[in-house]
C-alpha cells in the first residue's frame, strides 16, 4: 500500500481591516499634552498614568509617533523656557537655590513622562535613530537654561564667587554647591568642564599665583610650607565635597604649579630657613613636609636630593680634611658615625626611607670617606678602642649595631686592604695583651667582614684565632710534662704564632735575663721536640710580664710590664744605678723602642720605678737611671703602659703603605692574567676595566700600576703585543 501524501497547512493572522478615526492623533495628544502640563504643575495626583501609558503606546502603533516626539520636544521646550524666566528673576543668593529646585522638579516630571512614554522610548526612538526621552530632557534644560543668555555666564560667576569666598574663610552652603554641580556633571561632562571647571582652573591659577608671591615674600621656608600644605588639603577636601571626583588632579595640579613648583629654588635655597638649615636643625616636620610636596612636581625630589647631597658632601669633607678633628681617630670616626645616623634618621623619619635619597647618602659617604688617606687606619683604631675597652658592659644587641656601623663605614672605603693591615696589626695586639672585650665581638666581626668580602679576607684573622687556641692547648702539655723542672723559676706563658698570619716584624730578639732565658729555652727544646720541621723566633717586642717588687719601706707592689720594660728593671737587681748606654749594652733593644721604654718607666708621674738624671721628658744617650726606692702607688697592682704615638708616625706609615703596595702587585696580575686567561686577547683599556671591577671589592687600584705589571708580565712571557695591533695584548698559553 502507499502512503496518503503529507500536505502543509498554513494558518494565517485575521485581517481585519481597523479604521482610525481622523482626528485620532490630534484628539490623543491632546490628552498627553494636558498631562505633561499639569506634571510640570505639580498636579499630577489626578492622572491615570495607566490610561496615559496605553495613550502613548496606541499613537506610536498607529504610526503617529513623530507627531508625539515632536510635541513632547514643543511642549518641555515652551515649559523649560517658562522656568528660565523664573530663574532669572531671583535674587543674589536665592539664584542657586531657585536654579537647585527648578532642576529638582525637572527631573521628577522628566521620570513621568517617560514612564508614560516608555513604549515610544523603546520602540520607536530606537528605529528612528531619535534622542531618549530622559536625555532630551538634559539636552532640552541645557539648551533652554543652562545655556540661556541671562543664566550661563551668571551661572558660572556666581559658582566661582563661592569657591572664592570659602578659599578666603567663609562658611558657604556646600550641599546648594555639591547639587548644582552635580547638575552640570548630569547634563554632560563637557558642560562641567566648560561651564565651570576651565574657569575654576584659570582663577585658581591667577589666586594662588598671587597668594604664593605674599607668602614667599613674608614667610620663612617652613611656615610657607605649611601654608601651602594647607592649601592643598583644602583643594582636595573641596573636591571630596563638591566637585567632579576628576578634578581633583587638575586643581591640585594647579596649586602645585603656583605654589611649589614655581617657587622650589627659592625655598630651598631659602637663607636661615632652607633646606640646608632644616637638615642641621633636624627639622624632621618641615623635612618631611617639604619631599611630600615636592614629590609633587616634577623634578622636585632630585632638587631637595643634589642639595642635601652637596651639603653632606661639603660637610663631610670639612670633617676628613680639618687637621683639629684628625688628632684623635676614635673621636673622628664617631663624628662619621653621627653624621651618617643624623642623615639616616633624616631619610628614614622624614623622605620616607626612600631609597635614591639613601643611595646618594651612600655616595657621598664613600666620596669624603675616601678623601683622606688615613681613614681605614682611623677606622680600625676605632675597632680596637671599641673592643679594648669602649664596649665593655654593653649588650649583645648593642655590640652588633656598634659592629653593624663598623661594617657600614668598610662598605665606603676603597682600600680595604689598607684597613686589614691596620686591623690585623691592632687585633694582633688585643690578642696578645688579652686586652680584648669579648671573644663573641671579635669573632663577629671577622664573620662580617667575611660576609663582606669573602674567605680570603679573613683566613689570617681566623688563623690568629686558631693559633690562640693551640697555644693554650700546648702550655698545658708544656706544664703538665715539665711542671718538675720549671717549678721553681718563673712561670712562662707562650703564644706560638703562624709566620704570615700574624703582623710580625723581623727584630732581633733582645738579651733577657737568665732566669727567663732558662725557662725559654726548656720550652723551645720540649717544643722542637714534639713538632718535627720547625723553627722558634722569639718576638721580645711583642710580650708581656708580671713583676714584683719591693721598695725602700718595705712596701711590695706587682706591675704588669712589656718584656722590653721587664729587661730593663731586671737589670736594677744588680745595680742601683745605671746609664743609658749600659741598659743598651745588656739588653741590645732597639733604640727607638728602649727611649720609649724608659720614658714610661722614669718620665710618667706616678709610675716612675726608674729616676732619671737629668730630670726631662727626652731620653738621651748621657741620662743615667736609678732605681727609685721612694715610689709609692695607692694600687698594689700598677701597669706601665709604653710612652707611644696612638697614630702611626710618619715612618711607619710610609712602611705599612710600601707593604700594602707590594701585596697589590701579585693580586693585580692574578687578575691580569685571569681575565687573558679567558678573554685570550684584549686591549689595555678593556684590561684596566676589568681588572679594577674584579679587585674593587678589596680596593681601587690604579691604572699605572696595573700598566706595569702588565710589563712585568710581558717581560716574564705570560702576555705579548699582538704583531699587527701593538694596542692589543695576547695571552701566552
Amino acid at each position: 500500500m502507499s502512503a496518503p501524501k503529507k500536505r502543509n497547512i498554513q494558518i494565517e493572522a485575521y485581517k481585519h481591516r481597523v479604521v482610525v478615526d481622523p482626528k485620532y492623533a490630534e484628539k490623543t495628544w491632546k490628552i498627553l499634552e494636558h498631562a505633561i502640563h499639569e506634571i510640570y504643575n505639580h498636579n499630577a495626583s489626578g492622572l491615570s498614568f495607566e490610561e496615559l501609558y496605553r495613550n502613548a503606546y496606541n499613537m506610536v502603533l498607529h504610526k503617529f509617533g513623530e507627531k508625539l516626539y515632536s510635541g513632547l520636544v514643543s511642549t518641555m521646550t515652551s515649559h523649560l523656557r517658562e522656568i528660565a524666566k523664573l530663574i532669572e528673576t531671583a535674587q543674589g543668593g536665592l539664584f542657586l537655590e531657585e536654579l537647585n529646585r527648578k532642576w529638582r522638579d525637572h527631573n521628577k516630571a522628566l521620570q513621568m513622562i517617560r514612564d508614560i512614554l516608555m513604549y515610544m522610548d523603546r520602540t520607536f526612538i530606537p528605529s528612528t535613530h531619535k534622542t531618549p526621552v530622559h536625555e532630551l530632557g538634559l539636552n532640552l534644560w541645557r539648551e533652554n537654561v543652562i545655556h540661556s543668555s541671562k543664566i550661563q555666564a551668571r551661572l558660572q560667576d556666581t559658582l566661582l564667587e563661592l569657591v572664592q569666598q570659602e578659599r578666603n574663610g567663609e562658611v558657604i552652603n556646600r550641599g546648594l554647591m555639591r547639587n548644582v554641580i552635580k547638575m552640570l556633571m548630569d547634563l554632560g561632562s563637557f558642560v562641567y568642564q566648560e561651564d565651570f571647571e576651565k574657569p575654576l582652573l584659570e582663577v585658581s591659577g591667577d589666586f594662588y599665583r598671587v597668594e604664593s608671591q605674599q607668602f614667599i615674600e613674608s614667610c620663612d621656608c617652613g611656615d610657607y610650607l605649611r601654608k601651602a600644605e594647607k592649601r592643598l588639603n583644602e583643594e582636595i577636601e573641596r573636591v571630596s565635597h563638591y566637585l567632579d571626583v576628576r578634578s581633583e588632579a587638575n586643581i591640585t595640579k594647579v596649586v602645585e604649579k603656583e605654589m611649589i613648583e614655581s617657587h622650589m629654588y627659592r625655598l630651598v635655597h631659602m637663607e636661615n630657613s632652607g633646606l640646608v638649615n632644616m637638615i642641621l636643625d633636624d627639622k624632621y616636620d618641615d623635612l618631611g613636609r617639604m619631599y611630600n610636596l615636592f614629590r609633587r612636581v616634577p623634578n622636585g625630589p632630585s632638587l631637595i636630593k643634589d642639595v642635601m647631597t652637596s651639603h653632606i658632601r661639603e660637610v663631610g669633607k670639612q670633617l676628613v680634611t680639618d687637621p683639629e678633628k684628625l688628632k684623635d681617630p676614635v673621636d673622628f670616626v664617631q663624628r662619621l658615625l653621627d653624621e651618617k645616623d643624623k642623615h639616616d634618621n633624616i631619610i628614614n623619619k622624614a623622605f620616607n626611607n626612600d631609597k635614591t635619597f639613601q643611595n646618594a647618602l651612600n655616595s657621598s659617604f664613600e666620596y669624603f670617606i675616601n678623601l683622606n688617606p688615613r681613614t681605614p687606619e682611623f677606622i680600625s683604631l676605632f675597632v680596637d678602642d671599641k673592643l679594648r675597652k669602649g664596649l665593655k658592659g654593653v649588650s649583645e644587641e648593642d655590640v652588633e649595631i656598634v659592629l653593624d656601623k663598623v661594617m657600614m663605614l668598610f662598605r665606603h672605603l676603597q682600600d680595604k686592604d689598607v684597613f686589614e693591615k691596620y686591623y690585623k696589626q691592632h687585633l694582633a695586639k688585643r690578642l696578645l695583651s688579652g686586652k680584648t672585650v669579648s671573644d663573641d665581638a671579635e669573632r663577629s666581626l671577622i664573620v662580617k667582614l667575611k660576609t663582606e668580602c669573602g674567605y680570603q679576607f679573613t683566613s689570617k684573622l681566623e688563623g690568629m684565632f686558631n693559633d690562640m687556641r693551640t697555644s693554650q692547648d700546648t702550655m698545658q702539655d708544656f706544664h703538665a710534662s715539665m711542671g718538675a723542672e720549671i717549678a721553681d723559676g718563673p712561670t712562662l706563658t707562650v703564644q706560638i704564632l703562624t709566620t704570615g698570619s700574624w703582623p710580625t716584624q723581623s727584630v732581633s730578639p733582645c738579651n733577657l735575663p737568665l732566669e727567663i732565658l732558662v725557662v725559654c729555652e726548656k720550652f723551645k727544646t720540649y717544643y722542637l721536640g714534639t713538632h718535627t720541621g720547625r723553627r722558634l723566633t722569639w718576638q721580645t717586642n711583642m710580650g708581656t710580664a708580671d713583676l714584683k717588687a719591693t721598695f725602700g719601706k718595705g712596701q711590695k707592689h706587682e706591675f704588669n710590664v712589656s718584656t722590653y720594660q721587664m729587661c730593663i728593671l731586671m737589670l736594677f737587681n744588680n745595680a742601683d744605678g745605671l746609664s743609658y748606654k749600659d741598659i743598651v749594652q745588656a739588653t741590645e733593644i732597639p733604640a727607638a723602642d728602649l727611649k720609649r721604654c724608659l720614658q714610661s718607666l722614669a718620665c710618667v708621674k706616678g709610675k716612675n720605678i726608674l729616676r732619671k738624671d737629668p730630670m726631662s721628658k727626652d731620653i738621651t744617650e748621657d741620662d743615667a737611671f736609678f732605681f727609685n726606692d721612694k715610689f709609692t702607688s695607692k694600687f698594689y697592682k700598677v701597669k706601665i703602659g709604653t710612652v707611644v704615638a696612638q697614630k702611626e708616625s710618619e715612618p711607619e706609615k710610609q712602611e705599612t703603605r710600601q707593604r700594602v703596595e707590594e701585596d697589590r702587585k701579585p693580586q693585580i696580575e692574578a687578575a691580569i692574567v685571569r681575565i687573558m686567561k679567558s678573554r685570550r686577547v684584549l686591549d689595555h683599556n678593556n684590561i684596566v676595566t676589568e681588572v679594577t671591577k674584579q679587585l674593587q671589592s678589596r680596593f681601587l687600584p690604579n691604572p699605572v700600576v696595573i700598566k706595569k705589571r702588565i710589563e712585568s708580565l710581558i717581560e716574564r712571557e705570560f702576555l705579548e703585543r699582538d704583531k699587527t695591533d701593538r694596542k692589543l695584548y695576547r695571552y701566552l698559553a
